[in-house]
């Protein structure tokens, strides 16, 4: 069974109830540690709505947080959740942050911030196009995103 994250009536990403457990269970850490609400709601009947307007600040937050990763393993453990979100705000239409006023730090090097940007944009390209999930549901059609009510799949691929 799978789960919605939606804005609105758009659907951003449709995981299997598994991965979606496990990044809800990232949310809520990522949410302790950094002290702000990620805009992300609770999910019912496998719906989930996403706050735009907290999303893009948790977002931010988020992305300064592990821009600053001094830690190998706090760098390795954050590094796919911090992707996924990133692929959740540009579908979102989510303007992302990606620069700051000091030197970037990935598992305890210095990095230019252009290439820890550059880094986590190429992460989040290639991370994107496996989170549609395997099957296509009726509310996609070639990876867009389509209202929920009444639409009929027509030509949807596997």
């Amino acid at each position: 069974m799978s789960q919605y994250y939606d804005v609105g009536d758009r659907t951003l990403w449709n995981p299997s109830g598994g991965v979606s457990r496990l990044f809800m269970s990232q949310v809520s850490v990522c949410q302790a540690e950094l002290g702000l609400p990620s805009g992300i709601g609770p999910m019912r009947a496998d719906e989930c709505q996403i706050d735009p307007v907290r999303f893009a600040a948790f977002v931010d937050a988020l992305l300064a947080w592990h821009r600053r990763a001094s830690h190998p393993v706090m760098a390795a453990l954050s590094e796919g959740f911090v992707t996924t979100v990133v692929v959740l705000a540009e579908r979102a239409g989510i303007e992302v942050k990606w620069q700051s006023a000091g030197p970037a730090r990935a598992g305890g090097r210095d990095l230019s911030e252009e290439a820890w940007a550059a880094a986590v944009q190429q992460k989040s390209r290639e991370l994107g196009r496996f989170m549609a999930g395997r099957a296509r549901s009726a509310n996609t059609l070639g990876g867009e995103s389509l209202p929920k009510a009444g639409v009929q799949a027509v030509g949807v691929r596997n």
